[in-house]
């Protein structure tokens, strides 16, 4: 019961909760894509001089797909988002501290796009799903 608690559906406006359904589709589908080719390849996508183990790699990958399509679908969203939070943060972390990557490039590496796909994340755990949602149908 109180698991239920944590997927429950805060009430907004519905312009509020049109905007969260365009992006958690947006963003879905967003990582769906990015997911697909790593999904394939779960335990070793990294390659063979992985920073990370292949449990890390498969719990990054599962995040991203499965996550993607929880969030086009608006089902498990806060469960959804942390996963993807904490993938996206690992990913800020190593091109921003470990690789020094600038915020933005055009010819290189940077962590911009993780950094919006977390802060994504970040108003999805906030807000939640909004209204046109599964959560909404599941746990009102």
């Amino acid at each position: 019961m109180k698991l239920k608690k944590c997927f429950i559906v805060t009430n907004h406006n519905l312009c509020t909760d049109g905007a969260l359904l365009v992006m958690r589709v947006v963003a879905g589908l967003a990582f769906v894509y990015h997911g697909w080719p790593k999904i394939q390849n779960p335990f070793g996508w990294m390659g063979p001089d992985a920073f990370a183990p292949g449990a890390l790699q498969a719990l990054a990958a599962l995040s991203e797909f499965g996550g993607g399509l929880c969030l086009v679908f608006g089902l498990l969203v806060p469960l959804s988002s942390l996963g993807i939070a904490s993938t996206m943060l690992v990913a800020v972390y190593m091109h921003a501290i470990i690789m020094g990557d600038p915020f933005v490039s055009k010819a290189g590496g940077s962590y911009e796009l993780a950094a919006i796909y977390l802060c994504l994340c970040m108003v999805f755990l906030a807000a939640g799903p909004g209204r046109f949602s599964a959560d909404k149908k599941i746990f009102g």
